[in-house]
């Protein structure tokens, strides 16, 4: 069976390089390297162009939505060094309301989950992620996690602020359930996956683990979205033609295993990898322009359950 994909006539006179979805998915934010950010009303699968936001000096890598409990918030980030907070203040009009400089490309960026507030992750070519976050009195309070890849950061991506395992353990009255920590994974030139958690007590970011697999830059991760189920599940991309699927068990006394990993082979460099909203599907793209949309299945193992051709905007299924 195949299914047809609509296609949108985005008026970027460039490359397109990320395009995003806000949490109703009632607008949609393009970048591209003409240096602009599009936005669109999506109504009834039909988008109509609203508003165009410059600002950058370069190519524009990404954009984020942020929870709407914090009203209509964009980010984006560009090779001009800087990441760039912007905000609809009224219909259809968005305004600046924050920029931070790296000293390199700013290639990454991803909103934390709401529940730690206005939070948003930066990593950047300067082997460096920072991590911004807005305050009540109107400012932003910036931390860094240094050296975080040698070479450089190419990408990052928060855990959920669910802890693995609490759906269960919320059916024991007698157990308690942690407080979430602030955690983040990143990717970068030195082929390594890393995991950072937040101290409180430091009030610093601390390295907590190191996943090696991969043999060439990793391009993209992404963290799985968790309902409280006892296992965690990171997805990360590489220009080896590699994507890695590492997932730590939680047991009953709440300590956690070894990330363990299964290994999808692609014949191309693999540059971005995404999650369903339930978790259970990713997204894979590549350098063949095609989407393949993989599943878990009973055995374990995860196979692709169709393709989406970028050429002939056909879903194969």
């Amino acid at each position: 069976m195949a299914s047809a994909i609509a296609s949108i006539d985005t008026r970027h006179e460039d490359m397109i390089h990320d395009c995003q979805l806000n949490y109703y998915s009632n607008k949609l934010a393009t970048c591209s390297s003409d240096r602009t950010i599009k936005i669109f009303d999506v109504d009834n699968g039909n988008l109509t162009p609203v508003a165009e936001l410059k600002g950058h000096d370069g190519p524009v890598w990404q954009v984020a939505w942020a929870h709407p409990k914090f009203g209509s918030v964009l980010a984006s980030c560009s090779y001009d060094r800087r990441a760039i907070v912007w905000k609809e203040t009224a219909a259809n009009q968005w305004t600046k309301i924050y920029e931070f400089d790296h000293d390199s490309s700013v290639n990454s960026i991803a909103f934390g989950p709401h529940e730690f507030g206005l939070i948003l992750a930066a990593a950047s070519s300067d082997c460096s992620i920072s991590i911004l976050t807005y305050k009540s009195d109107n400012n932003w309070d910036v931390q860094k996690i240094p050296q975080a890849h040698s070479i450089g950061v190419n990408c990052v991506s928060w855990a959920p602020a669910v802890i693995p395992g609490s759906l269960l353990n919320s059916a024991n009255a007698n157990q308690t359930t942690p407080t979430p920590q602030k955690t983040l994974v990143s990717g970068g030139c030195d082929n390594l996956v890393k995991i950072w958690k937040f101290s409180e007590s430091e009030n610093a970011w601390k390295s907590d683990e190191v996943l090696q697999h991969h043999t060439d830059w990793v391009r993209d991760v992404a963290w799985s979205p968790n309902i409280g189920l006892p296992h965690s599940v990171i997805a990360s991309a590489s220009q080896d033609g590699v994507v890695v699927i590492w997932t730590q068990d939680t047991t009953s006394s709440n300590s956690t295993t070894a990330f363990t990993k299964k290994v999808l082979k692609f014949n191309e460099v693999v540059w971005r990898v995404s999650w369903s909203i339930t978790g259970n599907i990713l997204a894979i793209s590549g350098s063949d322009n095609k989407v393949t949309l993989w599943k878990e299945q009973p055995d374990g193992e995860w196979t692709c359950i169709n393709t989406l051709d970028e050429e002939n905007s056909i879903l194969h299924q």
